[in-house]
């Protein structure tokens, strides 16, 4: 199957990935590889789709803002994968994929004969990624797989809120984002050593350990201590400060990680006084008081804004950064030239604008700008995918008239 152009120098050109998962976790990991030059056929169901194709508001025209978040430099093959002639097909694309991804509810890979083993029996160089809620060693391995129930059992939730409150929700899907991220880091290492030795590789991804893992210094603390953290709200747990303050007119976060930059935040807030108190001069000092030092620098913060106490801060090599809406950060990030958004054109909603991921290169190697393909509309690259398997016009027809395969009238 010959895949179509991308530039030469993307890391992933080249390369086929047969995508077919759904919703969050599995589409994220995909859209990164695209975005890493690969070619990725998302396989959907011929009527409904993605399920995210449904969730909405918010919409661009008839496109949910939760589907074009996870779906661009794809094409889409919408399959009935119930109708043998329609598994067939799919069953090719896995042959002649470098990569497979797919997070079917346990068991049904296998029932379909789009298991690893029978993908690697016709293609044993394959990397196959399955992602799930909990892992395939886990007491309960078909239990579904949600971000909220994730961030609940792996903790994630109980260190999220302020002392007072209970346990809070992760404003973002966190679990899926990083089971996405997981699975792009391990395809792509398992692609590298592919590439050397010829063998392919089975990866196991769920939410579960994708979240566990992400734990790191609070879930070491728990370990250290035997004691479960305690929740602490914008602030750190080990570090003073390291944490929200209200100015004039706005939040700002302030992070003196060490007790160097402690001393600049207290001499660009015009109170030295506190730089020298033995109850604040070393961090494990300003941790013991940490109520009462918050309090000064709350005070004396609310004399200017946010805007001003940045720039002064910012000067002195202080971390610091306003507390922004997620509108105003977007726009901020690309007016100061990070270039955070990308404009696609898509064939039915014209420009639209997409969050770009977050790697650069130096060189153009990730497709991004007018180069990227836009999220798909259903079926939009049926027949053209089905060319490039090798099924006849004729077979191919046949498919379409008897509603197994869709074609999206748009071209």
């Amino acid at each position: 199957m010959t895949a179509p152009p991308a530039p030469s120098s993307a890391p992933l050109s080249g390369m086929l990935v047969a995508d077919l998962s759904r919703v969050l976790a599995g589409p994220y990991a995909t859209m990164l590889l695209a975005d890493l030059g690969a070619d990725v056929v998302k396989v959907e169901h011929p009527k409904r789709g993605d399920d995210t194709r449904a969730w909405g508001p918010p919409w661009a025209g008839d496109q949910s803002a939760y589907y074009l978040a996870l779906n661009r430099g794809k094409r889409s093959l919408a399959v009935d994968l119930k109708d043998p002639d329609g598994l067939a097909a799919v069953r090719t694309l896995c042959a002649r994929a470098d990569v497979v991804v797919q997070n079917f509810r346990p068991g049904t890979a296998e029932r379909l004969g789009l298991g690893y083993a029978d993908v690697a029996a016709d293609n044993p160089g394959v990397v196959y990624c399955s992602i799930s809620g909990f892992g395939p060693g886990h007491l309960r391995p078909d239990r579904p797989g949600f971000d909220v129930v994730i961030q609940g059992e792996s903790g994630l939730m109980s260190t999220t809120g302020t002392p007072e409150g209970g346990p809070t929700k992760i404003g973002i899907p966190l679990a899926d984002v990083l089971t996405g991220l997981n699975a792009t880091t391990a395809v792509c290492a398992a692609l590298v050593r592919r590439a050397t030795t010829g063998r392919g590789e089975h990866i196991h991804v769920s939410l579960l350990n994708s979240a566990l893992s992400a734990l790191v210094q609070v879930g070491q603390s728990a370990l250290v201590t035997g004691a479960e953290p305690e929740r602490v709200g914008h602030a750190h747990p080990s570090i003073v400060p390291y944490q929200t303050f209200p100015t004039a007119d706005g939040d700002i976060i302030i992070a003196a990680g060490n007790d160097a930059l402690y001393r600049a935040l207290c001499t660009v807030v015009e109170r030295p006084d506190l730089a020298e108190d033995p109850r604040f001069r070393r961090n494990a000092d300003r941790v013991a008081h940490r109520d009462i030092l918050v309090a000064e620098l709350t005070a004396a913060l609310a004399k200017r804004s946010a805007e001003e106490w940045t720039a002064l801060l910012s000067d002195a090599g202080v971390p610091v950064g306003k507390v922004r809406g997620v509108a105003e950060a977007l726009r901020t990030a690309d007016a100061s030239g990070d270039e955070a958004t990308m404009t696609v054109d898509h064939p039915v909603l014209g420009a639209v604008e997409l969050i770009r991921p977050g790697f650069r290169f130096t060189g153009a190697a990730p497709q991004h700008g007018p180069a990227v393909l836009p999220p798909p509309l259903l079926g939009q690259h049926s027949v053209e995918v089905l060319r490039e398997l090798g099924l006849s016009e004729e077979r191919i027809t046949a498919l379409v008239e008897r509603g197994t395969v869709v074609q999206h009238p748009v071209h």
